[in-house]
């Protein structure tokens, strides 16, 4: 199996994002996600910039992937897309059928999470325009993702989410903006106060959601690394870890030990413990309700 790192959610101040990127150049993963896929008022990088980054991770011997927009809103977004899409040197996750319509036929591109393929008859039809690899959603069991491993297409390669805060909605209201009283066309660039996004907490305290910017995350850190036998015996081929602020060269560097060698869930599990912000699910993997634990991730 091979280790991928996703696309930065959150909105980061140029430096942090360059910075981040050249940590990951010595990390251990094997294909890096790079762009901006939550808010196109959110451009800290453009394309250029992006490329470049691109360019030094390639040097660093990993494989890159450009990353689109999941919510189309306007013409510039759709020109942003048009140019990502004509990049003319980097594969394409494509995260809407807008991008698909752009890429089918012309280059490889990687179905997204947020293509929403939920049987094998849509993952034919997208291997059909050129994708060689999909994203499974996050909220898909591992029993639904079964019969699909069985039936997929020839060539096309399984990538699962399995550590991050899950992407839960899309909206073309921006809460953080909501939150600080402001319109989303005068948000103040409010998601830069908040790298791991906006926090929303039950009247008990309790971690419930997240904002960020026009997404919702969950407030508990998605992590599968109890399930990596499973994973690999179902053939899947990619991992796909979501970045956070800190220790994400820590988490990547602990999923390649167990990866590469034997690894107790319960020991790996402890050590991630306190790189989570507001603890870990695993629920949508077992078909319950996501911010569920397992018995494995649930031990002290």
């Amino acid at each position: 199996m091979k280790l991928a790192l996703g696309p930065v959610l959150y909105y980061w101040a140029r430096d942090t994002l360059l910075d981040f990127y050249q940590e990951i150049a010595a990390t251990p993963v094997d294909i890096v996600y790079l762009g901006e896929t939550v808010c196109s008022r959110r451009h800290n990088l453009r394309l250029q910039d992006w490329l470049d980054v691109a360019a030094k991770l390639t040097a660093a011997g990993k494989q890159v992937v450009l990353s689109t927009q999941v919510l189309i809103e306007s013409e510039s977004d759709l020109k942003s897309l048009r140019n990502i899409a004509d990049n003319g040197s980097f594969m394409v996750e494509a995260n809407d059928m807008g991008a698909v319509h752009l890429l089918a036929g012309k280059m490889p591109f990687v179905a997204g999470p947020h293509l929403n393929v939920y049987n094998d008859r849509s993952l034919s039809l997208l291997a059909t325009l050129g994708a060689q690899r999909w994203v499974m959603p996050p909220e898909m069991s591992g029993a639904m993702l079964a019969p699909i491993q069985r039936m997929r297409p020839a060539g096309m390669e399984t990538e699962v989410f399995v550590y991050g805060r899950l992407p839960l909605a899309f909206s073309a209201r921006c809460f953080t903006a909501r939150a600080h009283n402001l319109p989303k066309d005068d948000c103040q660039f409010r998601c830069l106060d908040y790298p791991n996004g906006l926090s929303m907490r039950t009247r008990e305290d309790q971690p419930f959601l997240v904002l960020n910017g026009i997404q919702t995350q969950s407030a508990r850190t998605y992590n599968l690394i109890g399930e990596l036998d499973t994973l690999r015996s179902m053939g899947v081929d990619v991992l796909r870890i979501s970045p956070q602020i800190a220790h994400s060269a820590k988490i990547i560097s602990l999923f390649r030990t167990c990866m590469d060698q034997p690894c107790t869930p319960h020991s790996a599990l402890l050590q991630m413990d306190k790189l989570m912000p507001d603890g870990m699910c695993d629920g949508y993997w077992r078909g319950s309700a996501g911010l569920e634990q397992s018995h494995i991730s649930s031990k002290t």
